[in-house]
């Protein structure tokens, strides 16, 4: 893997060649293959849900709405395809079933399409414009107050890191999101506001009468999207972050092809990791192309490693080596291009 001080050589490639490498087929939408997945991905949700509406068992409830999560991240990783219009033709059929599918996640489908398509794949690994796991440097992270770092740590810490999708993706970047005076914006997102809170309320209401009063909406409605959470941070996460891959402060140190072939990553799933992950751990040429459907990114991989092997960074899922990263990738200096853990930035300010 490159260290910094030679991604010199990455920017004077140019994306067109890069994406001139993958095979066109790769590019082909299937009909089938979106409906079945679709099909397949809601069959599933209503599958958990049955057992959380049927189960006499408080413990089989919250095994329902554990397995819902998972399944809920499923269908979130589908809508994020509709969203980048590769699944089908008609944007509005894209539109409306990405819609449906990111209710259960409590997620808007304009509001997030718009953060994810034009910011984060616009200006990935990008201090003060990306806004998915940007790293503190040390001088920052101790000149905040007691709480922001303890917020900064939980955010960075694997068993709670689902604290950075909810609070700085979900509610600071949708939530709380003011499109300005517009009133033709502002109608947009406000609908798509509107339609995910009728969503949790009509839900809710059905778990809360259906399911067994305040554990059935906990196991129906708050479980699967506390999992989701955890599961959506969890895979972001690796998607970018490494100890050998590296953040931006200055756009001057930065291009397109930087951010989309070097700061991402390909991480190696078993085969019913590939089912659940519906390939999103292969994110290198997502981000390279996002014109390519998530069924077709292991081959567009394999043509792009036959090029640009020494550009790209690939590793197995394993939980000792996501330990490893997760106790790494704390703090980080962006002129020497170098991750510290807590320790090593306070002992960096000392110095």
């Amino acid at each position: 893997m490159k260290t910094r001080c030679n991604l010199n050589k990455t920017k004077q490639l140019k994306l067109i060649d890069i994406r001139g490498a993958i095979d066109k087929r790769c590019y082909e939408r299937s009909l089938w293959k979106a409906i079945f997945w679709y099909t397949f991905d809601f069959c599933l949700y209503l599958l958990t849900m049955w057992l959380v509406f049927t189960a006499n068992s408080l413990w089989l409830k919250l095994l329902g709405g554990m397995l819902g999560g998972l399944v809920v991240s499923m269908m979130f990783v589908w809508a994020h395809d509709a969203a980048h219009g590769v699944l089908f033709k008609s944007k509005r059929l894209s539109e409306w079933l990405g819609t449906i599918f990111m209710l259960p996640s409590l997620n808007m489908y304009r509001m997030w399409s718009f953060g994810h398509n034009r910011v984060h794949h616009g200006f990935t690994s990008i201090s003060g414009m990306d806004y998915v796991w940007i790293p503190l440097t040390p001088q920052e992270y101790y000149a905040q107050k007691w709480h922001q770092r303890l917020f900064y740590r939980i955010k960075r810490w694997p068993f709670t890191c689902a604290a950075h999708y909810l609070v700085d993706i979900w509610f600071n970047n949708m939530i709380r999101y003011n499109p300005g005076k517009d009133p033709k914006k502002r109608a947009y997102y406000r609908n798509n506001k509107l339609l995910s809170l009728s969503f949790f309320i009509a839900f809710s209401g059905l778990a809360y009468f259906s399911a067994g009063g305040v554990m059935g909406v906990i196991s129906a409605v708050i479980l699967p999207f506390i999992v989701f959470n955890y599961v959506i941070a969890l895979f972001v996460y690796l998607h970018h972050t490494h100890p050998e891959i590296p953040f931006f402060n200055e756009r001057s140190e930065w291009n397109h092809v930087i951010g989309n072939l070097h700061c991402s990553t390909m991480v190696r799933c078993s085969k019913l990791g590939e089912i659940f992950t519906h390939n999103i751990m292969v994110h290198v040429p997502h981000h390279v192309d996002v014109r390519i459907p998530f069924y077709h990114l292991k081959h567009a991989y394999e043509d792009l490693k036959k090029q640009y092997s020494d550009q790209m960074f690939e590793y197995r899922f394993r939980w000792s080596t996501i330990w490893g990263i997760f106790k790494q990738c704390k703090l980080y200096d962006y002129r020497l291009g170098k991750w510290y853990t807590f320790s090593e930035g306070r002992n960096v300010l000392h110095c």
